[in-house]
């Protein structure tokens, strides 16, 4: 799977997530290397880096500092879901390593 340079926005996520429709993911991409810079929303600024296999899933790790001046960690999973537009879906699982260490889900459309 391919997502270098690939824009994403959320479309859902559990209520003790950060993201919303307002924050946009830029992912990167060398070999199997993920990263991606992201903001809007409740998120001033955030980054991600992790790792894909064969199948498009990412492993990763995320930090990021919202409106409350808060540094944010978490870990993740997401899973690929190509679209009948050939766009990229991805439903993630994910916890956070910092604060209330609770769980949630979301999931991430390409635009």
């Amino acid at each position: 799977m391919n997502y270098n340079d690939k824009k994403f926005r959320p479309i859902s996520n559990t209520e003790n997530g950060e993201t919303s429709s307002e924050t946009l993911f830029h992912y990167k991409q060398v070999g199997n290397i993920l990263t991606s810079e992201y903001s809007g929303g409740k998120i001033k600024y955030g980054h991600l880096i992790g790792l894909d296999d064969a199948s498009g899933k990412i492993e990763m790790r995320y930090h990021q500092v919202n409106d409350q001046d808060e540094l944010m960690t978490g870990i993740c999973i997401s899973t690929p879901e190509i679209l009948e537009n050939g766009k990229i879906r991805l439903h993630e699982n994910w916890e956070w390593t910092s604060g209330d260490y609770s769980k949630g889900s979301s999931i991430i459309e390409e635009e």
